[in-house]
């Protein structure tokens, strides 16, 4: 079962399980360290290399309704540098997130990964006491698969995953990965 492998994978490294004790106990509602984090960890396994801890940033989603402030994100932030220094924490409230989208408000943390640019960067991780929890909206075979397809089709979120997928060039860093939606630029 791919969730059992992704368990494996994460509970392999150090510091991503010192990662997860962090969020656990900043204490975020619905948190989850997610995206590029967890996708590139994976990767690096199916490309037979150490994980990387060379991370743009380090994704943490949590949903809050009641607070969607950035000073929130902020101080959870701060707090995880204290926890786990010397990472580029990033944490984002899910219940504000639509704003930036344009779509209809989330419901919960895994609603806004369902709504992420691409499959593979879709999916979250949490310990929920000493088991390590999946969330992936759109499943982990595309993870698992070394495939980055569009979660949309529409033609404005298309130019952005378009964009994004030229930008971040994957394949130079992991060349099985294939990237599904550029045909007009190849």
């Amino acid at each position: 079962m791919s969730a059992d492998r992704l368990r494996a994978i994460l509970a392999a490294e150090p510091l991503l399980i010192d990662m997860l004790r962090a969020v656990d106990r900043v204490g975020l509602p619905d948190a989850w360290i997610a995206a590029g984090t967890i996708r590139s960890a994976v990767w690096d396994v199916l490309h037979d290399r150490p994980v990387s801890t060379d991370w743009a940033d380090v994704d943490v989603l949590f949903f809050d309704a009641s607070d969607v402030s950035r000073g929130r994100e902020a101080a959870a932030e701060a707090r995880l540098r204290e926890l786990v220094p010397g990472l580029p924490w990033e944490v984002r409230n899910q219940a504000r997130m639509h704003l930036k989208t344009g779509l209809p408000p989330y419901r919960d943390t895994e609603d806004g990964l369902r709504n992420f640019a691409e499959t593979p960067t879709a999916v979250g991780a949490r310990l929920a006491g000493d088991r390590i929890e999946i969330i992936a909206p759109h499943g982990l075979d595309d993870l698992f698969g070394l495939v980055t397809r569009p979660v949309f089709t529409d033609e404005r979120m298309m130019g952005f995953y378009r964009a994004r997928m030229i930008a971040k060039n994957w394949p130079a860093r992991w060349p099985k990965v294939r990237v599904l939606g550029l045909e007009e630029f190849e």
